[in-house]
């Protein structure tokens, strides 16, 4: 059976949510993020925002300077969390199989539900309705065979579009745009794809697979299923996130090692606790440095699976050591992926207080969940200085899939 995906994705969501919850913004530039006098970034811009360039993930001063007249407003995480949890309600009532992407858009498989609800496109329409009746915003979905058009499609016509993708015409709708489309496609890629000539989708879709595999190894061999319009993956309702970090962006550029190192600490604790609390270790531990010049550089390092503050802050020290710090640091971060179950991995004999911390981390848990994060922390933290980091923080789950549009 050919199957039915609906790529659903809320339109501009924080900056949306902050307009409707104040209709005085109605109509105006609103950018959600970091203070527009400090060094933060933009979490999300409102569409009126976007005509003068500003978009998610740029530098709050820059936004400030391209659009000074936007209103500038706080992250409210949990208010749009709350709104998050409103909107996939919605789209659980039309099928059990949708798998939440980030707080802001979800895959779903209609495939079965279409003997209730009718076509892709009727129940895309009723999920559209429901959300701007009961939620007041708006949504742009795509309607496709499989999860990587559906996704594509629901990007092209927003804010609140619907695209549909008909069955055995995945690769011409795709054939037209460029390639950065493409799941995969980074700035490097995407320079080397261009160098052989290819600079849409159906261009590389022409492109003997055997090529791309040579080129660009297995991720070669997917380029070229993706851009043939073929994506066999399921959608999992339950699938774990793809990894848990917090980040920090300092006042102040600085080349102070042991201020790094006390922020590195802070960090590898609540990520930490954000896997615990979510019951996930985690095997991959990644460090993120961003310096004066924009410029970001990352390590990574695989372990045996971890929710530990300790050894999760030994792995990115360690990380750190191997980054030349040519110029002052900007941000710092850690993230831990290649996620699942805590208990798989086996204790290291080198580490026989392995279990007792383990107790003791849930213990002080605990205390955190009752008299918050600062009640316990660990004394090389207490002996030393906060670090000054008042940016954005990516901490608990992060988007799996891109960025609030």
């Amino acid at each position: 059976m050919i199957r039915t995906i609906l790529h659903v994705d809320m339109d501009a969501f924080y900056a949306s949510v902050e307009q409707r919850d104040r209709p005085e913004l109605l109509g105006r530039p609103v950018i959600v993020g970091a203070s527009p006098g400090g060094r933060g970034v933009v979490s999300a811009a409102s569409y009126e925002a976007r005509r003068f360039g500003v978009h998610s993930a740029m530098p709050i001063g820059r936004a400030a300077r391209l659009c000074p007249e936007a209103a500038f407003l706080p992250v409210d995480r949990d208010k749009y969390a709350r709104v998050s949890g409103e909107i996939m309600a919605i789209l659980a009532d039309f099928t059990p199989l949708f798998e939440p992407l980030s707080i802001d858009e979800a895959f779903l498989d209609v495939t079965a539900s279409r003997g209730l609800f009718g076509s892709g496109e009727a129940i895309a329409s009723e999920i559209k309705r429901g959300i701007r009746e009961e939620i007041h915003l708006t949504a742009s979905v795509g309607v496709a065979s499989n999860k990587f058009v559906a996704k594509v499609a629901s990007d092209l016509r927003k804010p609140d579009g619907l695209v549909v993708v008909h069955p055995g015409h995945e690769a011409e709708f795709l054939a037209p745009l460029p390639i950065s489309r493409l799941w995969g496609v980074g700035r490097v890629t995407e320079r080397a794809l261009e160098a052989m000539g290819i600079r849409t989708i159906g261009q590389l879709a022409e492109v003997p697979t055997d090529r791309l595999a040579a080129r660009f190894g297995a991720g070669g061999a997917m380029l070229a299923e993706l851009a043939r319009g073929c994506d066999d993956r399921p959608v999992q309702p339950f699938a774990p996130p793809r990894s848990m970090g917090a980040e920090e962006t300092f006042d102040a550029d600085h080349l102070d090692l042991a201020l790094l190192h006390v922020t590195l600490r802070q960090q590898a604790e609540r990520v930490a606790r954000d896997l615990r609390a979510e019951g996930y270790a985690g095997r991959v531990v990644t460090l993120k440095i961003r310096f004066a010049d924009f410029s970001t550089h990352t390590r990574a390092h695989t372990t045996e699976p971890t929710q530990d503050g300790l050894s999760i802050y030994r792995e990115a020290s360690a990380l750190l050591e191997r980054v030349n710090l040519a110029q002052p640091v900007r941000l710092i971060g850690i993230s831990v992926s290649g996620l699942g179950p805590p208990g798989q991995g086996q204790l290291s004999l080198l580490a026989p207080d392995a279990v007792r911390r383990e107790r003791l981390a849930r213990a002080l848990d605990r205390l955190a969940g009752r008299f918050g994060d600062e009640a316990v922390r660990p004394a090389s933290l207490v002996a030393r200085p906060r670090a000054p980091g008042k940016g954005s923080r990516a901490g608990g789950m992060e988007p799996r899939g891109g960025q609030s549009r």
